[in-house]
């Protein structure tokens, strides 16, 4: 024997309540959400130049002799090894120079006085260290020696 067979119909979704349930939900979050204060509104004060009451007299440019035997003097004062090429002691001094001399309202300025049979290798020793500092404005001139 033989059984019919029963048609089923295809169950049907109702999204009636379940777009009623979202609308209800997004009301609810938004009366409950509270508001960020925005970072403009924390009032930081960032620190900016000081006023010198006294005016220091800034010479106009630095001499950086560099000699035959590697040597880089500044100010009577002998920066790094003969056998390395990074000057940070340098660098420093040139970062403070660099500093005090936007402080005073000046440009700062480097003169390299290389020596003629200096190497080449340590004359750009001397820009990396000038570009380290962020100083632009660099001559060049004759040996002072």
């Amino acid at each position: 024997m033989k059984t019919p067979l029963i048609a089923v119909d295809e169950p049907e979704l109702n999204i009636a309540s379940l777009i009623d349930m979202v609308f209800l939900l997004l009301i609810y979050f938004m009366v409950t959400a509270s508001l960020v204060k925005s970072e403009g509104d924390l009032g930081i004060k960032l620190p900016g130049i000081v006023q010198q009451a006294v005016a220091v007299d800034m010479p106009d440019e630095q001499i950086i002799e560099v000699r035959v035997n590697n040597q880089v003097i500044l100010n009577g004062t002998e920066y790094g090894s003969h056998d390395k090429q990074d000057l940070p002691e340098l660098v420093d001094t040139l970062n403070r120079y660099r500093l005090s001399s936007d402080a005073a309202g000046n440009k700062p300025l480097i003169t390299i006085s290389a020596a003629d049979a200096a190497r080449h290798q340590r004359i750009i020793d001397v820009m990396n260290a000038c570009a380290a500092a962020g100083i632009k404005n660099v001559t060049f001139s004759g040996p002072t020696e």
